[in-house]
Formats: structure tokens, C-alpha cells, sequence
């Protein structure tokens, strides 16, 4: 495929992971105004996100596998098509079953489509390129993760809950259209059997790295989804200024992934992981310091947005080169155990929150960064030295 190619394909398969992503996330903006459309207690409206993760956690490892023998054409119109016509349900329906329905199905092809985008942007570039490719892609990622929010709820705000729906259909829209026409056909020429590749879960190098993940992103949610409480509790700052605190550490999110594709690409991509712990420790440590100063916190939210962005790829890079003979299967483990780790991270961070007060969110994380050194230094140790991505 040519360069040209390469770069079109590639902006496809952001597009369409940003889609996914803003549609898992993007309605967090707007759960109070769903709350009420829908004439449903706010905690009810909640599992609109919550079962949407959970399905997503569930058919992450099995999902993938399911389709990984077909045409990657093909799958990637299914399950964008499944998108739209489900955000279409959102939009039109006033009943809260049927919207929760609407969500769940989608929730269980969000995997297939994220997993086949990241391993089909790896695959399409010379190995050496590889990391830079999916770092373009997990662009989409962070953006639908970060952007998704505010972006949402500003729609909703200035327009109304219907437009802020709409919004998730017409970027998936578009993402099916440029699929439809730009996207050559992608016949897969050497399918894996199953077993092969659940085979990969009976190695140490994978769980290193699966518990490593799981780790990393507890530290990194854990802080990240109080962080608005954390900016209204401890920094004492208005509203509209942390909307723009998060669009900072939004775009200080897209500068670490251009980053993180260069530092994964170089020979000293080892180190760098090695570094990563504690780099966002120390991070931490001077939001703990710092964070009722004003001008201080931007700072370190600019520095907390770039690492975000960075550990969004190690911790793809992490769990597919330990297993790069079955790199759908594996980016669908990343999908799932990071959807875990979310979880864990955010449920830990809310218990030292209620027992020590807001600003001591950061101890849980530190918690989770010792974990993850520990799980990433014990598979450098004991398989670099053979060959890291090797079993």
C-alpha cells in the first residue's frame, strides 16, 4: 500500500475509533439531561456508561477472535453501521429500555472495531513504523476519551440533548461513508485459529504485561476521573475555567501521543517504559504540592495530559508486543483489562476520597505506579534479555 494510502487509511481508522470512543463517553456530559428526558433518577441514567464498559470488558477477548478471520473491510462497515443506526435509536426515543438497549449492542462490537483499527494501522506500515502508526490512532482514542465530554455538553447546553445525540451519529456517519469509499478491500491472507491465539495467555510475558496495563490505567483513571472534583475541591477554580483546564490537558493528551509514537519507534523504548512510572508519580507528587495554586495546576495539567496521552500507547505497546503473533487478540486484552483497570482505579480513588478527603486521590494512585514498575521491570528483566516480543 502506498504512503498516501497509508496516511488516508489511517485517518479513516481515527476517525472511526474517535467515533466509538465519543459515543462510550461523550454522553458522561449529558447524564443529568438524559436523567430527565428519559423521567429517570440520575444513578439509573448512570448505567448508560456503566453497562456500556461493562459489555465492552466482557467481549474484549473474545470478540476480536470472533472476527478476525474476515475481510477487515467487511467488519469495520458491520459494526460502524451497528453505531449509527444505534445512536439514530438514541436520538429519536424517549423510552429509557429501548435507549439502554440501543447502547448495550453497540457496547459489544466497540472491541472489534478499536482492536482491527490499531492492529490494521500496525500491519500497514514497514515494523519499525508501527508505533507511530498506532499512536495515530490512539490520537482517536485520547480525543473521544478527553474531547468527547466537554464537547458534548456544550452541544447540549447551546442546542439541545437531540443535537448533542446527533453529534455521535454524524461522526460515525462519516466514518462508515470514507470506510464505503476509501477503504480498499482487506481479505485476510493468513487467518490464526482460535486456540493458537488464546494460546498466548498461557505465557508469564503476557500476564507481566496484562497486569502492568491493568495497573497503569488505575493510576492514570483513578486521578483523571476526579480531576474536575479535584480542580472545584482543591484549587478553588470556577467552572468555565475548568472547562478550559480540560480542553488544555485535551490537546496536551494529542502532543503525548505524537510523542509517545516517536519514543515507542526508538531503540530506547524500553527505558522510556521503564521511566514512565515514575515520571507520572512525580507528577503527581506535584499536584499533591501544588494543586491549590492556580497557575501551578495548569502547568501540571499540561505535563498530566502529555503523560495520559503517552500511557495510552505503552500500555497498547505493552500488552501487543508480548504478543505479536495474535495482534487482534491481544488488542482486544489491551481494550478489556484497560476498561479494568479503569474501573478498579476509579472505585479505589473514590474510597480514599470519602475516608481522607479529595486531595489524597493521588496516594491510591502512587499505589498502582508501584504495582505497575514492579510488573514492568519483572518482564524486562526476565525476557528482554532473550527478545521482548518473543514468548
Amino acid at each position: 500500500m502506498k504512503k498516501n494510502n497509508n496516511s488516508l487509511l489511517i485517518l479513516i481508522l481515527t476517525v472511526g475509533v474517535f467515533g466509538i470512543i465519543n459515543t462510550e463517553m461523550g454522553i458522561i456530559g449529558i447524564l443529568p439531561s438524559l436523567a430527565g428526558h428519559y423521567d429517570v433518577s440520575v444513578s439509573q441514567a448512570g448505567l448508560l456508561v456503566s453497562l456500556f464498559a461493562l459489555a465492552v470488558a466482557i467481549s474484549g477477548p473474545t470478540m476480536p477472535i470472533l472476527f478476525s478471520g474476515i475481510n477487515r473491510k467487511t467488519v469495520m462497515m458491520l459494526v460502524l453501521g451497528i453505531f449509527v443506526i444505534s445512536n439514530i435509536v438514541s436520538i429519536f426515543t424517549t423510552n429509557f429500555t429501548v435507549s439502554l438497549i440501543a447502547r448495550i449492542i453497540p457496547a459489544f462490537f466497540h472491541p472489534v472495531y478499536c482492536a482491527l483499527a490499531l492492529s490494521t494501522a500496525s500491519s500497514s506500515v514497514a515494523p519499525e513504523e508501527a508505533p507511530k502508526a498506532v499512536s495515530r490512532v490512539v490520537m482517536g482514542v485520547s480525543a473521544g476519551m478527553i474531547f468527547g465530554l466537554p464537547v458534548t455538553s456544550f452541544i447540549a447546553n447551546s442546542g439541545s440533548l437531540e443535537l448533542a445525540l446527533s453529534f455521535f451519529a454524524i461522526v460515525n456517519i462519516l466514518a462508515l461513508l470514507a470506510t464505503i469509499l476509501f477503504v480498499p478491500s482487506m481479505p485476510v491472507k493468513e487467518k490464526t485459529s482460535y486456540g493458537s491465539q488464546i494460546s498466548i495467555l498461557k505465557y508469564g510475558i503476557t500476564w507481566l504485561a496484562i497486569l502492568a496495563v491493568i495497573c497503569l490505567n488505575s493510576a492514570i483513571f483513578g486521578v483523571y476521573s476526579y480531576f474536575s472534583e479535584y480542580m472545584e475541591s482543591v484549587t478553588n477554580i470556577t467552572g468555565q475555567m475548568i472547562t478550559g483546564m480540560l480542553f488544555i490537558f485535551g490537546f496536551a493528551s494529542i502532543t503525548g501521543n505524537i510523542l509517545a509514537g516517536k519514543l515507542l519507534s526508538s531503540k530506547k523504548n524500553i527505558r522510556a517504559i521503564l521511566f514512565y512510572p515514575f515520571a507520572l508519580g512525580i507528577t503527581y507528587l506535584l499536584l499533591f504540592l501544588f494543586g491549590e495554586l492556580t497557575i501551578p495546576t495548569a502547568i501540571i495539567v499540561l505535563l498530566f495530559g502529555m503523560l495520559m496521552g503517552i500511557g495510552n500507547n505503552i500500555c497498547q505497546y505493552w500488552i501487543t508486543s508480548a504478543a505479536p503473533k495474535a495482534p487482534d487478540f491481544a488488542n482486544g486484552l489491551f481494550l478489556a483489562f484497560g476498561n479494568l483497570g479503569t474501573t478498579i482505579g476509579t472505585s479505589v480513588g473514590g474510597l480514599f476520597i470519602a475516608s481522607m478527603g479529595t486531595r489524597y486521590v493521588v496516594i491510591s494512585a502512587w499505589i498502582f505506579l508501584l504495582l505497575a514498575a514492579v510488573f514492568i521491570a519483572l518482564r524486562v528483566f526476565k525476557y528482554h534479555s532473550r527478545n521482548a516480543t518473543t514468548n
